[in-house]
């Protein structure tokens, strides 16, 4: 082999790679792009002199895998990360952030989102840290502020935060039991 000259991935590296994915999975739902990153960065550190054409080889073969196996899809996993995010109180904007962070592209991670309703999401926020309609104690201005605060902080918009803070509890209530009822929560 000529000096500059890297040869693909031997065998050895190729059923590792395969193996490496079929764990990776069995363990967790991952995109594309944290498997494809978990398995370079593993490829480095296991394979001494590892060239970075044979990284990437081994990056491919286990996503490829990973598609045969049926256990890698990004829509399926962005449809699903959307629905649990939206029962523990996330809203679309910040399950937008985290998905495309995770390499999803954005015309998949609109369209896992096109039918979540922020209102429940943000109910289930207020629930969770007592806010609003589920406050324990009289709410003073101060009080208001920081709750606003925190749904703004959490990508919740104005409007709904305002219409949050606006309602009494059993309306809450009645809202979060249809939506459990639907099966949308």
């Amino acid at each position: 082999m000529d000096e500059g000259e890297t040869e693909g991935p031997t065998p050895r590296m190729l059923a590792w790679a395969r193996n490496s994915a079929a764990y990776r999975l069995s363990r967790k739902m991952m995109t594309e792009r944290e498997l494809s990153d978990a398995v370079s960065r593993k490829a480095r550190q296991k394979f001494e002199e590892i060239s970075d054409e044979q990284v990437a080889a081994l990056a491919a073969v286990a996503v490829d895998f990973g598609r045969q196996l049926r256990a890698l899809d990004d829509t399926s996993y962005a449809e699903i990360k959307v629905r649990s995010s939206a029962r523990s109180g996330k809203s679309k904007r910040a399950i937008a952030r985290k998905l495309v962070d995770k390499g999803i592209d954005r015309e998949t991670v609109t369209a896992a989102l096109a039918e979540t309703d922020d209102l429940p999401s943000a109910l289930i926020f207020a629930r969770k840290r007592g806010f609003g309609p589920f406050r324990r104690a009289e709410g003073d201005e101060k009080r208001e502020t920081r709750e606003f605060s925190a749904f703004a902080r959490n990508g919740f918009s104005f409007d709904i935060t305002r219409r949050v803070m606006a309602m009494e509890r059993d309306e809450a209530e009645a809202i979060l039991a249809d939506q459990a009822t639907l099966g949308s929560l």
